[in-house]
C-alpha cells in the first residue's frame, strides 16, 4: 500500500504507540500533542513532523486520527478555533479514537459533513499493551464509504476493525465493552476475595478455573496481580469512571437498566476517595477486601 499523508492528534499512552505503527508502515505522519516536547520526542523516535496546533497538523492530510481525553477535548481538537476541521480538505477523513459519548460523535460527524469531510467514531479496546503491540480491537461508527477509505490504515495497529453502524455506533459498542468489563472485574474481585477467605491456594484456583467456563481476559491477565495486590499499571480507575459515566448517561437516555454497572461505578468512586484514581481498574478488589 502506498504511503498516505496522515496526521495524529494526541500522543497519550495509546496515541503515542498507535502513531508509531503508522510511521513504521511507511506513512508520512505529522503529530500534534498538547505538550510540545512529547510531540518532539515522538518525531525524534519515528521521524515525520510535529505541529503546534491540530489545524496545522491536519492541513493537507488525507486522514486525520485523534485520541484525546473526553467530549470537550474532542470538540476542541476537531472543531475548536485551531481545530483540525478548519484546515481539512473536502474528501479527507477524520477518525476519532477517543472513548467519548455517542452524542459528541454525531455532533462532530455533522460538523465534518458540513465541510465535505468524512468522520468515523472509532474507539478502541486492548489497553496500552494492545496499542504497543498493534493488537487493538476497533469498533467503528460511520458511513461505509468513509470506513472503506480508512480501514487499511486502522489495521496497522489493530487485530480487528469492524464497522458497527452509522455515526455513534462505535461509541455505543465501546459502552457495551465497558459495561461487560465492569461486571467481570467485580465478579473476579469477589471470587478471589472469597478464595482468600476460604484459605485456598488462589493461584492454583485461578489456573484451574481459567480452563473452564469462568475464563476471561481479566482473569488471565489480572487475576494473579489482583491476589498480589499489585495495581501500578494498566487502565486507570479515573479513566474507567469517565467511561462508566458515559454508559450511565446513555442508559438514562435509551432506558437501559444498568444496576450492576451503577454499583461498580460507586465502588470505583470509593477507590478514588482513597487516592486510587491512577490504580489499575483491577484494584476493585480492594473495595471488596476493605468495604468500609
Amino acid at each position: 500500500m502506498a504511503g498516505k499523508r496522515l496526521a495524529f492528534l494526541g500522543l497519550g499512552v495509546m496515541g503515542y504507540p498507535m502513531a508509531g505503527h503508522l510511521a513504521r508502515a511507511g506513512h508520512d505522519v505529522t503529530v500534534y500533542n498538547r505538550t510540545r516536547e512529547k510531540a518532539a520526542r515522538w518525531v525524534r523516535q519515528h521521524g515525520g513532523r510535529h505541529a503546534d496546533t491540530p489545524a496545522a497538523a491536519a492541513d493537507g492530510a488525507e486522514i486525520v486520527l485523534m485520541c484525546v481525553g473526553n467530549d470537550d477535548d474532542v470538540r476542541s481538537v476537531a472543531a475548536g478555533a485551531d481545530g483540525a476541521l478548519g484546515t481539512m480538505h473536502a474528501g479527507a477523513t477524520l477518525v476519532d479514537h477517543t472513548t467519548a459519548s455517542a452524542h459528541v460523535a454525531r455532533e462532530v460527524h455533522a460538523a465534518a459533513s458540513a465541510r465535505g469531510v468524512g468522520f468515523l467514531d472509532a474507539p478502541v479496546s486492548g489497553g496500552q499493551a494492545g496499542a504497543e503491540n498493534g493488537k487493538l480491537t476497533i469498533m467503528v461508527g460511520g458511513e461505509p464509504d468513509v470506513y472503506a477509505r480508512a480501514e487499511s490504515v486502522l489495521a496497522h495497529y489493530a487485530r480487528a476493525v469492524t464497522l458497527m453502524g452509522g455515526p455513534g455506533a462505535g461509541q455505543l459498542t465501546k459502552m457495551v465493552n465497558q459495561i461487560c468489563i465492569a461486571g467481570l472485574v467485580q465478579a473476579l474481585s469477589e471470587g478471589i476475595a472469597f478464595a482468600e477467605k476460604a484459605g485456598l491456594d488462589v493461584e492454583r484456583v485461578l489456573d484451574v478455573i481459567s480452563k473452564g467456563a469462568a475464563q476471561s481476559w481479566q482473569m488471565e491477565n489480572r487475576g494473579k496481580t489482583m491476589h498480589a495486590d499489585q495495581f501500578e499499571f494498566g487502565f486507570a480507575v479515573d479513566w474507567m469512571r469517565k467511561d462508566l459515566a458515559i454508559c450511565l448517561d446513555e442508559a438514562r437516555t435509551n432506558g437501559a437498566s444498568l444496576p450492576v454497572t451503577a454499583l461498580v461505578d460507586q465502588f470505583y468512586a470509593r477507590l478514588q476517595a482513597r487516592g486510587g484514581g491512577r490504580w489499575d481498574t483491577s484494584s476493585l478488589i480492594r473495595a471488596v477486601r476493605e468495604p468500609g
